[in-house]
């Protein structure tokens, strides 16, 4: 079983909301530049002729508009307790993120796999962040409060530390239509 980092990518409010109603708590306003921060994010390999893993919950996966299902260039793994089979779209399914990390070490998918992103929601967050090993959260700060029903886990000091930069992010401070954010990347401390 070959080690590999763990990146979860999210955005929250300064309580730490990430959704609500199944939408973006800021919805309906528009972070095109955040979206396409994600997007390169989720999307470039690090290995030529690689291709990124997306690990997303059930609820996650319908909350994404289905004609941009499933997230394109990359292999989508939705995990689902009740899903016999993956739901349209998916390229697999996992009945949880132990089974999901498993399937990366399968003949089938370890020749073509590299980065592994989770994408939500918050228990698979949770999960994610908890789990041993490397990991790294890339965290968008939305710097304005909204309402949320879903919340992203503290992130833990004593378990994570800031980074003062990462490739390909952008350390300044970032503004769309009205809302200003800023990019942070966190890595998990060796224990």
């Amino acid at each position: 079983m070959m080690s590999r980092v763990l990146n979860c990518i999210v955005a929250v409010c300064p309580d730490m909301g990430i959704g609500k109603n199944g939408n973006l708590p800021w919805h309906p306003t528009r972070l095109s530049n955040e979206f396409k921060h994600f997007q390169k994010m989720t999307m470039t390999p690090t290995v030529e002729g690689k291709k990124n893993v997306v690990i997303l919950g059930r609820k996650t996966w319908f909350s994404i508009p289905a004609a941009n299902r499933p997230l394109k260039n990359r292999i989508n793994i939705v995990l689902s307790r009740e899903l016999k089979q993956p739901p349209a779209g998916a390229h697999y399914l996992a009945s949880d993120f132990s089974e999901a990390l498993a399937l990366l070490d399968t003949a089938e998918l370890a020749p073509e796999a590299d980065q592994v992103w989770v994408i939500g929601g918050s228990s698979l967050y949770r999960e994610a962040m908890e789990s041993s090993g490397k990991r790294r959260l890339f965290v968008t700060r939305i710097l304005q409060q909204f309402d949320s029903d879903t919340f992203l886990p503290n992130i833990d000091t004593a378990k994570y530390s800031l980074l003062s930069e990462f490739p390909g992010v952008p350390t300044a401070p970032q503004e769309e239509n009205g809302l200003q954010y800023r990019f942070e990347v966190y890595e998990s401390i060796d224990q």
